[in-house]
C-alpha cells in the first residue's frame, strides 16, 4: 500500500481527512500525521511516505521551503498542498517544485479525492526519474545582490560530473535549496556561521546540502563562504583606508593572520599587496 503522510495544525481538517475518505480505495494508509511543518519533515524522513497532503501556512516553516526540502531529499515523493489564501505566484513556485496538486481551502472531498487518484496514478506510472533541467528562473537578476551570486557560483557551475563524464540534471527543488543556503551565507558572513547553521536554515541535512553545493556550484562551503567574504575585502580595500585588521573582522574572519592567508590563496596576493596594486593602477 501507499504510504500518506498528512500535515496540518488544524485538528479538524486531520481528522477530516483521516475518517473522510476511503483510502483503502486508492491502496492507500495513513502512516503519520502532525501539526508543523518541522514535525511534518521529520515524520517524512523517518517514514518515507509515498505521498503528503500538507497546509503551507503553518508555524516555524514556510510551505515552500518545507516542498523544496522534502523534494530535494525525496524527488519521488507525491505532494498535495492545501492552502486557505489564493496566491497564483505562490502556485506557480509550488508546481515547479514538483507539486502535484495545489487545493483552496475549504476543500471539497471530490477536488482530494481526484488529488489522490493523480497522485497514485504517478506512483503507478513512475518507471524512471522524470528529466531534471537547469532552471535559473528561481534567481530573479534585476536584483543586485542575486545577480552576483548568480554569477559567481551559478552561471558558470559544472555540466559534466567529472568523475563520470555523465551529465549533470538538476531539479527546482534543489535549485531552490541552494539559492536559500547561498543567499543566507550572503546576508549574514559578517557572523560565525557553519554548513548546519545553513542547513536548518533550509530544513535539509548538512551532508544533504554539502552535497547539493558541491554538485550546483561546484564549490564547497568554505569556498563559497570564503569567496563571499574576499569579494567584500576588496570592495573596502578598494573604496576605504580602513585598516586590514579591521576589514577583516568586518567580513567575519576573527584571526586577521588567518584573513591574510586566505585571501593570497584566492588573490595570489596579500590584502596590503593588491591595495597597493589598485592604488597605483
Amino acid at each position: 500500500m501507499y504510504k500518506v503522510i498528512i500535515v496540518d495544525d488544524e485538528p479538524i481538517i486531520v481528522e477530516g481527512l483521516q475518517k473522510g475518505i476511503e483510502w483503502e480505495h486508492w491502496d492507500c494508509e495513513i502512516v503519520g500525521t502532525a501539526g508543523n511543518g518541522m514535525e511534518g519533515l521529520k515524520l517524512v524522513r523517518e517514514l518515507k511516505p509515498d505521498m503528503l497532503i500538507s497546509d503551507i501556512s503553518m508555524i516555524y516553516m514556510d510551505g515552500l521551503t518545507m516542498v523544496a526540502a522534502i523534494k530535494s531529499e525525496f524527488p519521488d515523493i507525491e505532494v498535495c498542498l492545501l492552502t486557505g489564501f489564493r496566491n497564483f505566484e505562490y502556485a506557480q513556485q509550488a508546481i515547479k517544485l514538483g507539486v502535484t496538486r495545489y487545493l483552496l481551502k475549504p476543500s471539497k472531498f471530490d477536488e482530494l479525492e481526484e488529488a489522490i487518484e493523480a497522485m497514485t496514478n504517478n506512483l503507478k506510472s513512475r518507471g524512471t526519474s522524470e528529466e531534471e533541467t537547469i532552471n535559473n528562473e528561481v534567481w530573479n537578476l534585476e536584483n543586485n545582490s542575486e545577480k552576483y551570486l548568480f554569477e559567481t557560483f551559478i552561471k558558470n557551475r559544472p555540466t559534466v560530473d567529472e568523475s563520470t563524464g555523465e551529465k549533470l540534471k538538476f531539479t527546482d527543488a534543489n535549485n531552490y535549496i541552494v539559492k536559500s543556503a547561498i543567499l543566507f551565507m550572503y546576508e549574514n558572513y559578517t557572523q560565525k556561521i557553519s554548513l548546519l547553521d545553513v542547513a536548518e536554515e533550509c530544513f535539509v541535512s548538512n551532508w544533504h546540502l554539502s552535497k547539493l553545493l558541491n554538485r550546483y556550484t561546484g564549490k564547497g562551503f568554505f569556498e563559497i563562504l570564503n569567496r563571499i567574504r574576499l569579494d567584500k575585502a576588496k570592495e573596502l580595500l578598494d573604496t576605504t583606508t580602513m585598516k586590514i585588521q579591521d576589514i577583516s573582522e568586518m567580513v567575519g574572519f576573527q584571526d586577521v593572520t588567518h584573513f591574510s592567508r586566505i585571501f593570497k590563496s584566492y588573490e595570489g596576493v596579500s590584502p596590503t599587496e593588491y591595495r597597493t596594486r589598485t592604488e597605483n593602477m
